[in-house]
C-alpha cells in the first residue's frame, strides 16, 4: 500500500509527471528564488534606515548618538548572533514560517518606534525586535533556498540574492533619505514596516520550504529528492562546531579580520557616512544617494572577487583588500565637503568595491580549514562581523559627542584595517579540511 507521503515521488518517477516536468516552461525553484528576491530587497528597507534617524532623533529627543548608536550597535549585533542558528530554524520548522514571523517582528519593531518617547523604547524596538528579526533571516535565508531547490545554476542563484541586498539598498536610501527629509522620521520608519508586511503574503503563498512539498525534483537535478525531517538538534551542532572550532588558530584569525570588516562597513560607514557628511554641509539626499551608489559597485567587486578567489592565494586577496580599505579611510575626513566632487566620486567607486569584496575569500579559507562544517563556521566568523560592526556604531556617535567631529573614527578604522591585512598574511595554509565538529555531531 502506498503511504500518502510516498505520492510526491510517485507523480515525480511517473511518465506523467516526466511529461507535466517538460511541457512547464519555468520551474518552480525559479519562483521560489523571484520571492527570496523580493524579501531580500524588502529587508533592505531595514538595513537602509539607521544611518538616516542619528541627526532626526537626536534633534527632536536631544539623545545622544552614543545613545542612538547603542540602539544601532544592539540590532547589529544580535543580527550576527542570531544568524548561525537561523538555518537550524529552518530545518526545525521550515523556511517559511521563520521568514514569515521574522519579517513581522520586524514591521512591529519598525512600526513601534513611532510612539516612543524614551531610550529604552529604542533599545527595545530598533535594537532588540528588529536585531531578531533580521538576524532570522540573514545569509542562512539565501543559502538554504539555493542548497534545497537548486542543484546547478548555485553560483548564479547565489549571486543574484546577494545583488538584492545592494538592488534594494539602491532603492530605499534614495527614497527614506527624501522622507525623512521632508517628512520628518516616523513616515520613513512606517514605510520600512509597511515594506516587511506587503512581503509577508509573497511569502506565505509562493515560498515553499522544499521542492518535495509540490511534488518536484530540484532545479537541474534527475531524481526527486524526499524532504528530510526536521532536525531538532541542529543547535547543539552549531554550538559543537563553534566549541571546535575556537580551538584552532585560524578561526580566531579570520574571526578577527571579519570583526574587523564589519566594524569598517556595516559599523563605520553604513552607520555613520550620512550624518558626518551631513556635519560638513551635505544634505542627506545627497549623502543617502552616495551610499546607495556603495551598493551598486559592492555587486561588482563581490563577483569580480569570486572570481581571483579562485585563481590566487585568499589571504593575499585579504590582505590586499583590507590594506586598500584603510589607505582609503584615512583620505574620507579630507574629501568630506558640502557638495559631491570628482574625489569623493572616486572614494566612492574604489570603497564600493571592496566592500564585501572580503567574503570570497573568507568563506574559501573557512571551507579549506573546514571541510564540511564550513558553512556553520563562517556563520560564527560572521557573527564576528557584526559584532565588531555593533562595537563602533556605538563607538562612532560616542565619539562624535566627545569629540565633534568623525575624524578620530575614520583615522582609527584605517589603522584597524592595517592591522587586519597583517593577520590575513599570517593564516597558515589548510589542510584536508578537517571535520571539526565531528567530535560534537
Amino acid at each position: 500500500m502506498t503511504q500518502t507521503s510516498d505520492l510526491p515521488a510517485a507523480r515525480a518517477a511517473s511518465p506523467d509527471g516526466e511529461a507535466v516536468r517538460r511541457r512547464r516552461r519555468v520551474h518552480r525553484a525559479w519562483f521560489v528564488a523571484a520571492v527570496a528576491f523580493v524579501t531580500i530587497i524588502g529587508a533592505a528597507a531595514f538595513r537602509s534606515l539607521p544611518g538616516l534617524l542619528i541627526d532626526a532623533l537626536h534633534q527632536e529627543f536631544g539623545w545622544s548618538r552614543g545613545t542612538i548608536g547603542l540602539a544601532v550597535s544592539i540590532n547589529l549585533a544580535l543580527y550576527g548572533l542570531t544568524a548561525p542558528f537561523a538555518a537550524a530554524l529552518m530545518d526545525r520548522y521550515g523556511i517559511r514560517r521563520v521568514v514569515a514571523v521574522a519579517l513581522t517582528v520586524i514591521a512591529a519593531g519598525s512600526g513601534l518606534t513611532v510612539w516612543m518617547t524614551a531610550p529604552w523604547q529604542l533599545l527595545l524596538c530598533w535594537g532588540l525586535l528588529v536585531g531578531l528579526g533580521t538576524g532570522s533571516m540573514a545569509l542562512a535565508f539565501a543559502a538554504t533556498v539555493t542548497n534545497r531547490w537548486f542543484t546547478e545554476r548555485r553560483g548564479l542563484v547565489t549571486g543574484i540574492l546577494t545583488a538584492a541586498a545592494a538592488s534594494g539598498q539602491l532603492i530605499f536610501l534614495p527614497l527614506l533619505s527624501w522622507i525623512v527629509q521632508e517628512h520628518q522620521w516616523r513616515p520613513a520608519a512606517v514605510t520600512v514596516a509597511l515594506a516587511a508586511l506587503a512581503v509577508v503574503p509573497f511569502v506565505w503563498l509562493l515560498l515553499r520550504d522544499h521542492p518535495a512539498d509540490v511534488g518536484t525534483a530540484p532545479y537541474g537535478s534527475k531524481e526527486f529528492v524526499p524532504k528530510p525531517p526536521p532536525v531538532p538538534g541542529a543547535a547543539r551542532r552549531t554550538l559543537g562546531v563553534l566549541f571546535s572550532a575556537a580551538r584552532t588558530g585560524p578561526f580566531w584569525l579570520l574571526a578577527g579580520t571579519f570583526a574587523i570588516c564589519g566594524a569598517s562597513t556595516n559599523g563605520l560607514v553604513q552607520t555613520h557616512f550620512v550624518p558626518a557628511a551631513h556635519d560638513h554641509g551635505m544634505p542627506i539626499t545627497a549623502a543617502a544617494s552616495l551610499l546607495a551608489v556603495i551598493g551598486v559597485f559592492d555587486v561588482v567587486g563581490t563577483i569580480a572577487s569570486g572570481w581571483f578567489t579562485d585563481r590566487f592565494d585568499a589571504r593575499r586577496l585579504l590582505a590586499v583588500y583590507y590594506a586598500l580599505r584603510g589607505i582609503s579611510l584615512l583620505f574620507l575626513p579630507m574629501l568630506l565637503a558640502p557638495s559631491v566632487h570628482p574625489p569623493m566620486i572616486f572614494f566612492i567607486v574604489f570603497y564600493g568595491l571592496d566592500w564585501v569584496a572580503t567574503v570570497p575569500p573568507t568563506i574559501a579559507l573557512c571551507r579549506e580549514h573546514y571541510g564540511d562544517d564550513s558553512a556553520i563556521v563562517f556563520g560564527w566568523v560572521l557573527a564576528s562581523h557584526q559584532v565588531g560592526a555593533a562595537v563602533v556604531a556605538f563607538a562612532g556617535g560616542l565619539a562624535r559627542d566627545v569629540f565633534g567631529t568623525y575624524d578620530v573614527v575614520w583615522y582609527a578604522s584605517g589603522a584597524l584595517c592595517a592591522a587586519a591585512a597583517l593577520m590575513a598574511l599570517v593564516i597558515r595554509r589548510g589542510g584536508a579540511g578537517a571535520r571539526v565538529g565531528a567530535a560534537a555531531a
